[in-house]
């Protein structure tokens, strides 16, 4: 418990802090660019940790809270070029207030596209060093007189496209269901059997469609079980399933006089089972035969006991390499695609349609950040790229406070040709203020609820 608690905590200060600086690493950036004196780069909030004056004059400060970051720019805080009447030539040109208003919007847009540019190459990373990988999204069964069975899915199905967009694993599937998450109308699947080119839509119903549910579950809310069959890929020299003459391609039917239910079920039983006799039925050859296991205990780091049998899964799995170049288009297309839906579960949720309870705080990225950490780089990669495109989309919302915000004043500016007056700014900036505390207030209960 002590060992997940530590890796969570470092997860998320290496996340954050990665997503931070590089967002405000943007905003420096542009802002070097258009020849705005910059006093402070600030990462993170609180007292100071370590502070240093760089070569450019710039004060660089590292903070221990990991929640945000700054960059304090010379008349930043000027409205108004009149307001810096009282400086030198030369400090006005290097005031963020005397920019033109086009260098101002490129300087607050920049941290929100920095985060998008990130995840574009991490993307671009992952598809260059992983592909595109997964296991087929092949319907296992489908329960009966559910939504799927009535919409006419058969086990054996495999899920190619979900509303027109293709699905080459149960990820990409799952994703493009829970875009349609609280809405109501028809899921249009495209399934076909497996490996075969034969294909037919479905059109499946959906009304207001798991609104209230925190922890989504879209292919198994439609009645859909896509786990894998509990079949067996290939053996482990000299391990338990050995010796009890586990094969290639048996599927395992039951253990104890209990249905094993597919694959994850059946590795749950043997690590539950360490060193415990078990009577296995395996189907093989269309023949039901009853083996003997005792799975071998294996002590994990924090100390528990598990089971082991060494045996792997025999699965269909579908890849898509890319070289340097062809990385790029997907990676931008998935940026794009991530960035819409970041954005329309944004929408849902303040219009209600689906629980502002699926709105999580620091705990729950520090919980899936140290989860993803323990699966591999490439879950952690895809998992941060994500983080930062929320972290932009959220940015760029026209709340005052936020970049969004303050280029929402500057829309306004050129459509009445001023700048907005100081004390709408103050009054937005109040109200954007109270709107983010009260999203982080709610963001940290659903933390704490989620705990308890």
């Amino acid at each position: 418990m002590i060992l997940e608690i530590l890796i969570s905590v470092i997860a998320l200060l290496v996340t954050l802090g990665i997503l931070v600086t590089i967002h405000e690493f943007g905003h420096f950036w542009v802002a070097r660019r258009c020849g705005v004196k910059v006093l402070k780069f600030s990462i993170g909030f609180g007292k100071a940790v370590k502070t240093w004056v760089g070569k450019d004059g710039v004060e660089y400060v590292i903070a221990p809270i990991p929640l945000g970051g700054y960059v304090k720019m010379l008349g930043q805080e000027d409205s108004t070029v009149a307001d810096t009447s009282g400086l030198s030539a030369i400090q006005r040109e290097g005031s963020f207030a005397c920019k033109p208003l086009w260098q101002k919007t490129a300087i607050v847009a920049a941290g929100p596209i920095a985060n998008f540019l990130l995840a574009i190459f991490v993307f671009w990373l992952i598809n260059i060093f992983y592909g595109v990988s997964g296991i087929a999204p092949i319907v296992s069964s489908v329960i009966e007189d559910s939504i799927a069975d009535t919409a006419g899915l058969k086990a054996g199905d495999e899920i190619t496209a979900v509303d027109g967009k293709e699905t080459i694993n149960w990820q990409q599937v799952n994703i493009q269901m829970l875009a349609r998450l609280g809405e109501t109308g028809e899921i249009i699947l495209t399934v076909g059997p497996a490996d075969s080119s034969r294909r037919r839509n479905l059109q499946v119903p959906i009304n207001t469609w798991m609104a209230a549910d925190t922890e989504p579950n879209p292919v198994g809310n439609l009645g859909i079980i896509g786990e894998i069959p509990a079949n067996i890929g290939g053996i482990v020299p000299g391990g338990a399933a050995e010796a009890a003459n586990l094969q290639e391609g048996d599927e395992v039917i039951s253990v104890d006089g209990t249905t094993i239910s597919g694959w994850t079920h059946w590795v749950e039983v043997i690590r539950a089972s360490p060193e415990l006799i078990l009577d296995v039925v395996v189907q093989r050859g269309g023949i039901n035969t009853d083996l003997i296991m005792t799975p071998k205990a294996t002590t994990l780091d924090d100390g528990t006991s598990v089971g082991s049998i060494g045996a792997y899964v025999q699965t269909t799995t579908r890849q898509l390499n890319y070289n340097l170049l062809s990385a790029i288009q997907p990676a931008v297309l998935k940026t794009w695609e991530m960035s819409a839906f970041v954005l329309n579960s944004v929408k849902k949720m303040v219009t209600l349609e689906i629980s502002p309870k699926n709105i999580g705080g620091p705990i729950t990225i520090g919980r899936v950040a140290g989860e993803t950490a323990t699966y591999g780089l490439e879950f952690y990669l895809g998992f941060l790229a994500l983080l930062s495109i929320s972290l932009g989309v959220m940015n760029l919302l026209p709340i005052p406070v936020l970049d969004g915000g303050h280029l929402l004043f500057y829309a306004i500016e050129v459509v009445i040709r001023r700048p907005v007056p100081e004390r709408i700014q103050a009054l937005g900036l109040q109200l954007g203020l109270l709107l983010i505390s009260g999203i982080m207030v709610l963001a940290m209960y659903n933390d704490v609820s989620r705990l308890l």
